[in-house]
């Protein structure tokens, strides 16, 4: 019983990274469909008490660039502006995808900048 117990605990600390990945392996190498696996994984920080409750309403986020896209000069452009950036700077954090483009951001500013990457192409997730 008391393996089970350190089982939960560990599921419901998974990051989101680790959340993917565990959903990849149970999709790849158990046949488990990735929906099933969403709704044991959710149904974990339910069960964890208040505190895992509260995640959901996050109120600051990381954007993270994924994927320049096909057009990367725009994408290097919207970085530099968005940023405050110098052009070679812009060039290296694009070139360096997946990389975190600002930290600690409010959420209405990061949808923002968000949509602003999207409209030039760009893949960005906030986090």
């Amino acid at each position: 019983m008391a393996d089970l117990k350190a089982l939960a605990e560990q599921l419901v600390n998974l990051t989101v990274k680790e959340v993917n990945e565990l959903k990849s392996i149970l999709k790849d190498e158990h046949g488990i469909e990735p929906a099933a696996a969403a709704v044991a994984v959710a149904a974990g920080p339910a069960a964890g008490g208040g505190e895992a409750a509260a995640a959901p309403e996050k109120t600051e986020f990381n954007i993270e660039l994924t994927s320049a896209g096909a057009n990367k000069l725009k994408v290097v452009k919207e970085v530099k502006e968005l940023l405050g950036l110098g052009l070679k700077e812009a060039k290296d954090l694009v070139d360096a995808a997946p990389s975190v483009l600002k930290e600690g951001v409010a959420k209405d500013e990061a949808e923002k900048i968000k949509a602003q990457l999207e409209a030039t192409g760009a893949q960005v997730e906030l986090k």
